[in-house]
């Protein structure tokens, strides 16, 4: 069987542009085109797509990936047994994160005060100082960090209630866009990076467009980042990271 790339992304549900990157970056080149030119997708194709979205379903960033898929050493087989294991882990995971969910659904409904580690339960199994040294250590010389520091210290309940409904309505509004095959450079997804901005400078500092793609590019260097909007929709760490840099050069 061939498949055309729209086929492709329809059935793995991925963007046309995602696989169109795949295959510049030479992590999943089609098998075949045809006598015009257009990509055409074989079985064996598809199989490797499945283990890719596997892997970025995990946190993995596109480059390790490669290495992993290309390593000679290893069998279908034993990609599989990896991704098993991790997703086993994941699971255990996810299902404290539900749990620590619903704590806290229910602490909102009886009105109870929640504690600063019961609040960041609803992350998941996350200890809020978990990162503090390095992120010290990383930003700590930084005015923004200082800053952050500040403001976050005089935040009540309340105001993380009303920061968490913001962040997750801009959540379901930018995986719509991803979801839907807008570009990353559209003018609905950069409006969204501008938005991914102003809710940083409103709620912690003064986040400039050159700050703004330097956390674009950690998203994607840092596993724990990836990791972070992977949870949220496959191929969202890639694709706000994109409209975050489209966003700054259209307004240079």
């Amino acid at each position: 069987m061939a498949y055309t790339v729209g086929q492709v992304a329809k059935v793995a549900r991925v963007t046309v542009r995602t696989l169109h990157h795949y295959d510049e970056i030479k992590l999943l080149s089609p098998s075949g085109r045809t006598a015009a030119g257009y990509r055409r997708y074989d079985d064996a194709d598809l199989e490797r797509l499945q283990h890719i979205r596997f892997y970025r379903e995990l946190g993995f960033p596109l480059e390790e990936i490669a290495a992993i898929l290309d390593d000679p050493t290893a069998d279908p087989a034993a990609h599989l047994r990896r991704q098993h294991d991790l997703l086993t882990g994941r699971i255990g995971k996810l299902q404290e994160m539900v749990a620590a969910i619903e704590i806290a659904m229910e602490a909102r409904r009886m009105e109870l005060n929640l504690t600063p580690e019961e609040r960041f339960e609803v992350f998941g199994d996350v200890d809020p100082d978990e990162h503090a040294e390095e992120a010290r250590e990383r930003w700590g010389d930084t005015e923004a960090y200082r800053v952050s520091t500040r403001r976050a210290a005089g935040y009540s309940k309340e105001d993380w209630l009303r920061h968490k409904a913001e962040q997750d309505d801009w959540n379901r509004r930018i995986v719509a866009a991803l979801t839907s095959g807008r570009p990353a450079d559209s003018a609905e997804a950069k409006a969204l990076a501008e938005e991914h901005r102003q809710l940083i400078v409103r709620w912690f500092y003064d986040c400039s467009y050159e700050v703004h793609t330097g956390l674009a590019d950690m998203y994607l260097a840092d596993p724990r980042f990836t990791a972070y909007y992977e949870t949220i929709a496959p191929g969202l760490a890639e694709y706000l990271a994109e409209a975050i840099h489209a966003n700054a050069i259209s307004r240079a």
